[in-house]
C-alpha cells in the first residue's frame, strides 16, 4: 500500500501549483493527477456538479489505486470535501482552505485580502475558516472572475495580464490590506507578477507548500509513506496525468508550468445506469 500513488485532482491546471510541492516534499511518491479540463473552471458552476464531478473523479482514483487524494482545488474543496471523506471513510483525503489564519497571523494593518471563485467564498469551509480565525480583522473578498482561464490559456505575463490582475487588486490596496490569500490553485502561477504589482511590503500567501508538508505527515502517521523517502529522487514514470479534454493541450501546458514532458492520457464521462456519471479512458 505505501508504493501505491498518491491521486491528486482540480478542475484544470491549479492544481499543478500543489502538484509541484508535493513533489518536492515526497520525491518518492508516484502521484497521479486528474484535471477535468471538460468543465474548467469550477468556480462558476454549481454546488451539485461541482460535488457529483468530484466523487466521480475519486471513484476513478481509487479504481487506479491511489493510497490518498489531495483535492487540490479550492472549490471543489469547499463544496465537496465532506460528501468525498462520507464516500471514502478509511481514506485520507485532504482539501485546501484559504490561508487566512496565517494571513491574520501576519497583517499589520488589521487588512487581508483573499482572491477566489464565487464558489469557494460560498463554500461552508471558507465561511467557517474566516468566522474562526478572522473575527478580529477586515477581509476583503475579491472575486477574479477570469484568472483561472487565463492560466489554463497560458497568459501568465504582458501588459494585458497585467492589467486584469490590477482589476483584482485595486480594491484590496484601496482597503489597505497589507497580505493577500491566493484563494484558487491556478493563482500561484501568476504571483510573480502579483508581487511585482503590489511590491514588497505586501505578503502574498500561496497554501501550496503547507499542504504539501501536511499531506506528508498524514502519510507518515498511517505508514503510508513510500520507502526510500530521504534523499529519493522520483523519476518520470512515477507521475501519470489524466485530462477530461485535449491531451495535447496539457501536455504543453505541463511543459509550460512545471517543466515536466510527459504524455498525458485522455478520460471522458460516461453514465451509467443510476443516471450519474463516471471517468474511464477515451
Amino acid at each position: 500500500m505505501s508504493g501505491a500513488p498518491i491521486g491528486l485532482f482540480d478542475s484544470g491546471v491549479g492544481g499543478l501549483s500543489i502538484w509541484r510541492q508535493v513533489v518536492h516534499a515526497l520525491p518518492a511518491e508516484s502521484l497521479l493527477y486528474v484535471a477535468d479540463q471538460a468543465h474548467v473552471p469550477y468556480g462558476n458552476r454549481s454546488a451539485t456538479e461541482i460535488q457529483a464531478n468530484s466523487l466521480a473523479i475519486a471513484d476513478y482514483l481509487v479504481a487506479e489505486g491511489c493510497k490518498a487524494i489531495v483535492v487540490a482545488c479550492n472549490t471543489a474543496s469547499a463544496v465537496a470535501l465532506e460528501p468525498l471523506r462520507q464516500r471514502f471513510p478509511k481514506l485520507p483525503i485532504l482539501g485546501l482552505e484559504p490561508a487566512v489564519k496565517p494571513a491574520v497571523q501576519l497583517t499589520r494593518s488589521g487588512v487581508v485580502g483573499v482572491m477566489a471563485t464565487p464558489a469557494t467564498f460560498q463554500g461552508q469551509l471558507y465561511r467557517a475558516t474566516v468566522g474562526r480565525y478572522a473575527t478580529a480583522v477586515q477581509v476583503v473578498e475579491q472575486v477574479c472572475v477570469g484568472l483561472a482561464e487565463l492560466v489554463e490559456q497560458g497568459d501568465l505575463e504582458g501588459s494585458d495580464c497585467d492589467a486584469r490582475l490590477m482589476s483584482y487588486l485595486q480594491p484590496m490596496l484601496a482597503a489597505g490590506a497589507d497580505t493577500i490569500v491566493l484563494g484558487c490553485t491556478h493563482y500561484p502561477f501568476v504571483i510573480e507578477s502579483i508581487r511585482r504589482l503590489v511590491g514588497p511590503a505586501m505578503a502574498v500567501l500561496d497554501p501550496a507548500p503547507a499542504v504539501a508538508r501536511h499531506l506528508a505527515d498524514v502519510l507518515e502517521k498511517a505508514g503510508l509513506l513510500a520507502s526510500g523517502q530521504q534523499g529519493a529522487v522520483a523519476q518520470p514514470s512515477r507521475y501519470r496525468f489524466a485530462t477530461t479534454a485535449d491531451p495535447s493541450a496539457f501536455n504543453r501546458a505541463l511543459a509550460r508550468l512545471v517543466g515536466v514532458n510527459s504524455s498525458c492520457q485522455a478520460l471522458i464521462w460516461m453514465p451509467r445506469s443510476d443516471e450519474s456519471r463516471c471517468l474511464g479512458p477515451a
